[in-house]
């Protein structure tokens, strides 16, 4: 089993991981949250071109397995299951995102966002996320909210998600782990 540190088609991804730690740790303090207080799911990365997603493919097929790969939202979602949790801004993450170029191209191909699990109703996601934030972040013009509903095939329990971006950066949060998600379909 390889560590991240040590497998070339990651490089660029593990070269990244201090500095996006970093911009999410000083996001999460803007916004008065603490990170720790949250599951984290899982973490992602995005890119726009089809032969980074397959070299990071096989990058990630060297230090994790398959947890699920499906259609979502008319692309191709790959989820690992690390054999080591990567540590990032003061969190242990054992499963990585890979979704495959879609629409939307991205000012950078490299890490991208955290989903962290608030349990909750799915109905009660935005106040419950809504009561972790302070006043100030969230009439800020840094930070923008968002609102989806991700669909994938065969889905059979609802798990909307919240998001806070500012600049490259997102925290989304979810009332089910990703986990829960796949063993239920």
């Amino acid at each position: 089993m390889s560590s991240i540190k040590n497998i070339v088609e990651l490089a660029d991804l593990y070269k990244e991981l201090s500095h996006f730690s970093y911009k999410l740790t000083i996001m999460a303090e803007y916004l008065n949250l603490s990170l720790t207080d949250f599951h984290c799911d899982h973490i992602a990365v995005r890119c726009n071109q089809f032969s980074t997603a397959e070299r990071w493919r096989t990058g990630w097929l060297q230090c994790a397995k398959i947890l699920s790969e499906n259609m979502i939202n008319g692309r191709i979602i790959t989820l690992f299951d690390l054999y080591q949790p990567l540590q990032v801004a003061g969190l242990l993450i054992d499963c990585v995102e890979l979704p495959y170029p879609g629409r939307k191209n991205y000012a950078q191909e490299s890490w991208q966002h955290i989903e962290l699990v608030i349990p909750c109703q799915p109905q009660q996601l935005n106040q419950a996320v809504l009561t972790h934030l302070s006043d100030e972040a969230l009439v800020s013009t840094d930070i923008r909210l968002g609102f989806s509903q991700p669909v994938a095939r065969g889905d059979t329990k609802a798990n909307p998600t919240f998001s806070i971006t500012q600049g490259d950066i997102t925290i989304k949060f979810h009332p089910y782990s990703i986990r829960d998600i796949i063993a239920n379909n």
